[in-house]
């Protein structure tokens, strides 16, 4: 067990450091104005400098590096903003890995290393308007013809939706009842019967395009299958890893949260002092330092132990659980000890507090995290329906 992070991971980690506070942060403000994602040179970019697909295998496109170094650098990129780190999350934990992992080799081969390249943003779309957390009861159906698959129905909550190159889709592919019918299916943009619902304009997130998907008679190949009926428990297993992202960027909220404010207390002066010199100050400064360090570890905990695979469902649980929740604790300590600061717009600390809040309700809500947590711990998983 060593906690010490490699010379490797140490110049990677200060690489993506230095790119993001050099490069980003003016991207990140137009973001944020503009409610738009970062455009296809940036992401090139991105592609170039080798930040994308950082776990995916060198055989796609990938550096082959591990999980740990994927969420260092997701962490240096969040810490600026959560939409100028969207790019480097889905491409490291997000959908394509699930593509990389279970799809057929002729799929894997025409979307992740175009993923890795720049050239492609996959995104998921899970959620439909009467299913959140109850996954099982998804309605949105593929009907397997010869050699395609038909879609129909309407996914909703699709971060990515209308912007992406292409889209993971979880649906029903068999009339077997709750998971034993669910499956993904790839859907590429700009394929006939695909159609995208207005823009939601949510209290944070801005940067990062949210819709609903409509399918009326969609059809893609049936090579597109990236896992068939009956494969929802593999997909889960995936999930397992976008949890570990989801808490990387709401780590990253916190922990960039109080590198700023640590800062602001030592410069900012009252009653004739700096405000770090008062008590109080401190012992809020150093409640937040733990938490962020304590969540951090749980993050990197789960990724070093899934190495050799996918995090455990509890690991990755644990981990996003506890990063939502602090994330949200020391966003909201930082608002309040930079006072006017905090809560102006022409400061990140505010956006910071939004986006906090909303990684606790993306990829499973934090109290779904708990009841996951409970069920690893008890060996069962409970029914939510008796």
């Amino acid at each position: 067990m060593d906690f010490q992070l490699s010379d490797e991971q140490l110049a990677l980690q200060q690489t993506a450091r230095r790119y993001a506070r050099d490069k980003l942060p003016a991207l990140a403000r137009q973001l944020e104005e503009s409610n738009q994602p970062p455009d296809r040179d940036v992401v090139l970019e991105y592609g170039r400098m080798g930040f994308l697909g950082i776990n995916v295998p060198e055989q796609y496109g990938g550096l082959g590096l591990g999980n740990l170094e994927a969420l260092l650098v997701i962490e240096e990129f969040a810490q600026v903003s959560s939409a100028v780190a969207f790019p480097v999350f889905e491409s490291c934990v997000g959908p394509v890995r699930a593509i990389e992992r279970f799809a057929s080799e002729s799929l894997k081969q025409r979307v992740v290393p175009a993923v890795c390249r720049g050239e492609l943003v996959v995104a998921v779309s899970m959620s439909e308007p009467a299913v959140g957390s109850a996954l099982t009861d998804l309605t949105t159906r593929g009907v397997i013809t010869g050699d395609t698959v038909v879609l129909n129905g309407q996914k909703r909550w699709c971060s990515g939706g209308g912007h992406a190159g292409g889209y993971v889709v979880y649906c029903r592919l068999s009339d077997e009842p709750g998971a034993r019918g669910i499956g993904a299916v790839y859907v590429e943009d700009g394929t006939p019967g695909m159609t995208f619902g207005t823009q939601e304009t949510l209290m944070g997130f801005r940067g990062i395009p949210s819709s609903d998907i409509y399918f009326d008679q969609c059809t893609v190949p049936v090579d597109n299958i990236v896992v068939p009926a009956g494969g929802f428990k593999q997909l889960m297993e995936a999930f397992d890893l976008e949890r570990c992202g989801n808490a990387t960027m709401a780590l990253a909220q916190a922990s960039g949260a109080l590198e700023d404010v640590v800062a602001y207390v030592q410069e900012r002066q009252q009653f004739g002092k700096p405000l770090v010199d008062f008590q109080a100050v401190q012992l809020r400064l150093a409640e937040m330092k733990m938490r962020v360090d304590a969540a951090r570890l749980l993050i990197q905990r789960a990724a070093c132990n899934a190495e050799r695979g996918l995090p455990s469902i509890i690991e990755s649980s644990m981990a996003k659980c506890f990063a939502n929740e602090i994330a949200r604790e020391v966003c909201g300590h930082a608002v309040q000890l930079m006072g006017g600061y905090g809560y102006s717009r022409d400061y990140p600390m505010e956006r910071r507090l939004r986006d906090a809040w909303g990684w606790g309700i993306a990829g499973g809500a934090v109290d779904i995290q708990k009841v996951n947590i409970a069920a690893a711990m008890v060996g069962r998983r409970f029914d939510q329906r008796r």
